[in-house]
């Protein structure tokens, strides 16, 4: 072999190291393009989501929201956003304001052990009983029953006033009514199970239709407010109230919880 190919071919083995460098270096460059563009998009990836974090964080629960939202009133209502119900015999002169809490135990405890002497009164005509519904569990636990079961209430008022009552004493009923920290309510299905044994509710369909699709959800939100704003000085369930003064048993506020403590208090009031 001679010089000139010995030389020849070193220069042909310098050129192919050449090339292949500067392939690597362009590799290289790429790999370094493609690493920065992956951790400017994981940057703004999780830029993204601590951004949808946060708005969703401050965006308002769908019940805060339904405090703005437009009312629909059931029907057998009046006033401001349907939130008067008042129920009882046009010729009864006075009105008995009842406050309750949908999860309230103490209500549950007075619905079934004078609940029944209350709708017997109403029919009598002594009195008309106007329903003030609050929420105020809800707050204190972060639950949603209280509101949940005040909307299908306003379906059940949509239904009838009779219908009302009666479903008002199937969820304070001892079969249904939840303990306090457990949050029944909060499930439609359970809230409509507890309406079939209504008679005017048992499969209406248009009364179900109302529970799971929330028409009055609204209307639960101004009702709740009623209560929050109440001008009777009413701060806890049950309340009653007759001609702007609160009946209690006693001077310490202890409700009216026995059928004997309820006759005679409000039989007291409808002699003034």
């Amino acid at each position: 072999m001679s010089k000139r190919n010995t030389q020849a071919a070193k220069t042909a083995a310098r050129e192919r190291l050449r090339v292949e460098r500067e392939r690597e270096a362009k590799r290289a460059k790429v790999k370094r393009q493609v690493i920065v563009a992956c951790s400017i998009v994981g940057v703004l990836a999780i830029a993204g989501g601590i951004g949808y974090a946060v708005v969703q964080a401050n965006k308002p629960s769908y019940w805060e929201g339904q405090k703005d939202a437009k009312v629909v009133t059931p029907a057998n209502t009046t006033g401001t956003d349907g939130t008067t119900v008042v129920i009882g015999k046009d010729s009864a002169k006075k009105t008995l304001k009842i406050y309750e809490d949908p999860r309230c135990p103490v209500c549950a405890q007075f619905e079934q052990t004078v609940g029944p002497t209350v709708k017997k009164d109403i029919d009598a005509g002594k009195f008309k009983m106007q329903f003030i519904g609050a929420t105020f569990i809800d707050k204190k636990d972060n639950g949603e029953g209280s509101k949940n079961a005040l909307s299908a209430m306003g379906a059940a008022l949509n239904v009838s006033d009779q219908a009302f009552l009666d479903y008002k004493a199937a969820l304070y009923s001892a079969k249904y009514h939840p303990e306090e920290t457990t949050d029944k309510f909060k499930d439609d299905s359970y809230l409509i199970k507890v309406a079939n044994t209504v008679p005017e509710l048992k499969d209406n369909k248009k009364f179900q239709d109302a529970v799971e699709k929330g028409t009055y959800d609204a209307w639960a939100m101004a009702m709740s407010k009623t209560f929050d704003d109440n001008k009777d000085g009413v701060q806890g369930t049950p309340g009653f109230v007759m001609d702007g003064k609160q009946l209690t048993t006693d001077s310490q506020g202890t409700p009216l919880m026995t059928v004997a403590d309820f006759n005679r208090v409000v039989g007291e009031a409808l002699k003034k």
